[in-house]
């Protein structure tokens, strides 16, 4: 993907969309809002709403050929992406196919794998094999990867013999590696050469490589020795040695390294590229910006789903179905559902204490509402930590106890509101065993939403997969038994 691309790309995955509805028979639903800036459409902010497709699904209605060109003449490759992907697949394909042979590349390597390989599907063999020959081969091999097994035979089948060998070698490494998502297509640099004769060689390579601002140094054996960064180079004498100006101490990731774990380390080292060397540190390809974008944001809306108690969905949210959409929900909400019984049994043990004294239902859901918000503030800020790498699971003693602190005062604090509350409107017995609940219950909860993470990442689990609502419903249950157990002993019943 070109430099220019991959800043529309990021631009692309930073924009905040809003829904209006629109009866286009096109769409697969109702389209949002994209706030833009510097368009044509100079009308501030929100009020481009759906100009930007809404000329191009009326002119597919109308099958104007001509209007389409004119159209996607007009529109930068992220744009026009972003209009195909709302699309049903049966029209994604018009518009696609009568772009310009050098556009064609850049709008497919905006989409989602989920739309590419819709488009594929529509394509005939010849621009077929000549779409994949010239994507790059990380891309390439991340698409095969992720396409159904006919798709993907049908592809490594027509690609040349070096573009397969390419291809294969990334498709064997490990789901989700940083194999599958480095470039072997790099300007490869001997550590003894001199500036001068660097700069020839990569002029002369230059134009076959995803990118030249960084450029990996190796020795006679291929071991990465450093970097070196193109401004370097250019700043440098012509008769100095790489060896001299190369750069050491930079980053470097196994190939096998999870892929999520190596954009987390370039995004904290501000890095524009990272080399990646096999088992004995020989050199191997480059991990770019771009690909490390994409893979933070595939982890983070992983977590985020996670975090909702939903299965994460592939594809852009306006083209999913509604079946899909509830499939990836129900099964968290049925477990969920399940698990909630346990509050039915907490409620059914102390049945005689509440009709002994009645007043004590009053507080509940004041109780599990605020047990659920502090656990799952806790749960979710440790997710993130861990995501990040601010925290690891060897620090969960430290975690406990911190989070453990935060509870208390958290508790004392809202415990002072709930008994001033409780005063008026209950005995002051009742209003005591509330306040020292509320503060018990937010104590508990933010231990149990620090430690939950903690313990399914030392398990092997995802840390997403004990998502607030589940952290919520385990407190929801034991809140209730410490709220009566407290009540038993303060009111004597």
């Amino acid at each position: 993907m070109c430099p220019r691309g991959r800043v529309h790309t990021a631009v692309r995955r930073i924009r905040v969309f809003f829904h209006t509805p629109t009866p286009r028979a096109l769409r697969r639903t109702d389209p949002p809002v994209r706030p833009g800036a510097g368009s044509r459409y100079d009308k501030g902010v929100l009020s481009m709403a759906d100009d930007i497709g809404e000329d191009l699904i009326d002119m597919i209605a109308e099958n104007d050929l001509t209007g389409i060109r004119l159209w996607l003449a007009e529109h930068p490759p992220y744009e026009i992406a972003d209009e195909l992907e709302r699309m049903d697949a049966r029209y994604m394909i018009v518009p696609f196919r009568l772009l310009d042979k050098d556009r064609e590349l850049e709008v497919f390597e905006e989409l989602d794998p989920v739309h590419q390989h819709e488009i594929l599907v529509g394509l005939r063999d010849s621009a077929f094999h000549e779409l994949l020959e010239e994507m790059d081969p990380d891309d390439r091999a991340r698409l095969i990867g992720e396409a159904p097994a006919k798709i993907a035979t049908r592809a490594l089948a027509g690609l040349s013999p070096a573009e397969r060998k390419m291809t294969a070698a990334l498709l064997g490494y490990p789901e989700e590696s940083v194999g599958r998502y480095m470039t072997p297509e790099t300007v490869i640099l001997h550590r003894d050469l001199t500036v001068g004769r660097a700069l020839e060689v990569v002029r002369a390579k230059g134009a076959d490589a995803e990118t030249i601002y960084i450029l990996p140094v190796v020795d006679d054996g291929r071991r990465l020795a450093g970097i070196v960064q193109l401004s370097d180079l250019i700043v440098s004498d012509d008769e100095s040695l790489l060896k001299d100006i190369v750069d050491i101490f930079v980053p470097r990731v196994s190939a096998t390294d999870p892929a999520e774990g190596a954009a987390r380390l370039m995004q904290e080292a501000n890095l524009v590229a990272m080399p990646v060397v096999d088992s004995e540190e020989r050199f191997v390809g480059l991990l770019t910006f771009d690909d490390a974008l994409e893979v933070i944001e595939a982890a983070d809306s992983e977590d985020i789903a996670r975090q909702s108690a939903a299965s994460p969905v592939a594809g852009h949210y306006v083209s999913v179905t509604v079946p899909r959409l509830a499939r990836s929900r129900a099964v968290w909400l049925l477990l969920l559902i399940v698990a909630s019984t346990l509050t039915v049994s907490v409620l059914s043990h102390f049945e005689a204490t509440l009709e002994e004294v009645t007043a004590l239902a009053l507080f509940i859901p004041m109780l599990t509402g605020t047990g659920g918000n502090v656990g799952s503030q806790s749960a979710t800020a440790i997710v993130r930590a861990l995501a990040v790498g601010e925290v690891r699971v060897r620090d969960l003693p430290g975690v406990a106890w911190k989070e453990c602190r935060v509870g208390f005062l958290l508790g004392c604090a809202l415990a002072l509101i709930a008994m001033t509350v409780g005063w008026m409107v209950v005995p002051g017995g009742v209003a005591v065993a509330v306040a020292l609940s509320v503060i018990a219950v937010c104590t508990w909860a933010a231990v149990i939403g620090s430690t939950m993470p903690l313990l399914a990442g030392r398990s092997g689990v995802d840390p997403a997969v004990v998502s607030a609502p589940l952290v919520t419903t385990l407190v929801d249950a034991t809140g209730l038994l410490i709220y009566f157990t407290m009540a038993r002993v303060i009111l004597g019943i």
